[in-house]
């Protein structure tokens, strides 16, 4: 019997589970859609998109960082830049014509808003993921993720429970570039970073590879999508804090005592259904796709072994540090980073700088903490 009669019993059956798993997916959409109207149902399915992307096509936040620190690898960081740009060019006119709409990821520079975007970068480094980064890996099947992933939840809703506080330790007002004046200095920004890290780069590693060409376009067109879908910028910790939110409220806790969970608008989100909660959906749909990315190419990440004991605790550490952080710096690389940058928010500068200091910290400690060999 010849090769090719063989290879085609064996393949058939992955290919019926490849096409289960998306059929399961495309119906969980039309589900939500069904019980709490298109809108949520499309928000699902923008959620998915960014899972099969970020994980199909490999395109990240800290693993970019961390090769530009240790290997002078510029190629993630300018598709970042990249991304970021064609965002920010759907993104500035939208706001400017529908600015009754649609909202940008606008928040003030403050104390500790730049000491939370620190720590995260160090955290994000740590456990080898950020907001969306851990919960694509978790997704996968990465065993640190999805360790990490419940303890950011909890601080997520932590910080927020405690965000008053540390705000009224000192912010500067609120800075947002717009209009075409605004376009242009963000984009003369965000090339004049790309443009230092191929200078800093190794010249062997400057060309971007055809993979993050096209990543850049996908999350981009997922990111405007979603602004003109959801009438705001993509997000990921607001949702991780509000699960737990509800959780606690569902087991008697009295949120009133936080002006953040006190807040009529929260308060409405935490009684209502995670189905009509935007960020929650988009973060549901971030591990489902990613789930289904790693099924189809090669089945779930195995689990990982041989750390000491320490270094679980540093990744259970790291994880709610990564949540409470991300509350006080108002989002993480998605929600502060690349959304504020490409909405016009000065804040998100001031993320990427503050953050991009600490992970270079946090690559510092992992051998440190027993989660890599020391060099």
């Amino acid at each position: 019997m010849s090769e090719t009669a063989t290879a085609a019993p064996r393949g058939a059956p992955r290919l019926a589970g490849r096409a289960g798993m998306a059929l399961a997916a495309l119906l969980a959409v039309l589900a939500v859609a069904a019980m709490a109207g298109p809108r949520y149902g499309l928000l699902l399915l923008l959620g998915l998109g960014f899972g099969l992307a970020l994980e199909g096509l490999r395109f990240g936040f800290t693993g970019p960082w961390r090769r530009m620190i240790l290997f002078r690898d510029p190629s993630g960081l300018v598709a970042q830049m990249v991304c970021i740009g064609l965002v920010a060019l759907a993104a500035f006119p939208m706001l400017a014509a529908h600015g009754s709409e649609l909202k940008g990821a606008h928040a003030p520079v403050g104390f500790a808003m730049v000491g939370g975007a620190f720590v995260f970068g160090a955290c994000m480094q740590i456990v080898l993921g950020c907001g969306s980064g851990t919960l694509v890996n978790a997704g996968s099947g990465n065993a640190v993720s999805a360790v990490a992933l419940p303890f950011f939840a909890v601080g997520s809703f932590a910080g927020a429970y405690h965000l008053t506080w540390w705000t009224g330790l000192g912010t500067l007002p609120l800075v947002a570039f717009a209009g075409t004046g605004g376009l242009a200095v963000t984009l003369a920004g965000l090339a004049a970073v790309a443009l230092l890290v191929l200078v800093l780069g190794a010249p062997e590693k400057r060309r971007l590879p055809g993979r993050l060409w096209i990543a850049a376009i996908v999350v981009a067109a997922l990111a405007i999508a979603h602004l003109a879908v959801a009438g705001q910028p993509w997000g990921i910790v607001y949702g991780l804090g509000l699960w737990v939110a509800k959780g606690a409220t569902a087991l008697g806790a009295d949120l009133s005592g936080s002006a953040f969970w006190a807040a009529p608008g929260n308060v409405e989100r935490v009684e209502q259904s995670v189905l009509t909660d935007i960020t929650s959906l988009t973060d549901i749909g971030l591990i489902a796709g990613a789930a289904l990315a790693a099924w189809w190419r090669d089945g779930l990440s195995g689990p990982l072994k041989g750390y000491p004991l320490g270094a679980w605790v540093a990744v259970i550490v790291a994880g709610f540090l990564l949540g409470y952080s991300s509350r006080l710096a108002f989002g993480c690389n998605v929600g502060a980073f690349f959304s504020g940058i490409s909405t016009g928010s000065l804040h998100g500068w001031a993320w990427f700088a503050a953050a991009f200091l600490g992970s270079y910290y946090g690559i510092k400690l992992r051998p440190y903490l027993g989660l890599e060999a020391r060099r």
